[in-house]
């Protein structure tokens, strides 16, 4: 459970550097909870390309976040709001997510 929200919180954060193809396979298996073979089936594909592709698109997304380090840095953002006790500051800082 914890993996999937993780992968959702990527998929947010870098979802725009997926291929349209790899969108459309990510939202399928994580949003809508079809399998493998029911996505098989949609986009005439074999099970196990499916398999990969979803493998390939956990991997790119955990290396956007390797290099890049968003979510990781949104989170320390957030964690730093919290202690913030000038609720104007705050509110602004909350409002550039």
């Amino acid at each position: 459970m914890e993996k999937l929200i993780y992968l959702n919180n990527l998929y947010d954060l870098y979802g725009e550097l997926l291929t349209e193809k790899q969108k459309k396979y990510f939202e399928e298996y994580y949003f809508n909870n079809l399998s493998y073979g029911e996505i098989s089936e949609k986009y005439n594909i074999s099970r196990n390309a499916c398999f990969k592709q979803l493998k390939i698109i956990e991997e790119k997304l955990e290396s956007f976040e390797e290099k890049l380090k968003l979510f990781y840095k949104k989170n320390k953002i957030n964690d730093i709001i919290t202690k913030v006790e000038d609720s104007k500051l705050k509110e602004e800082l909350e409002n550039l997510f």
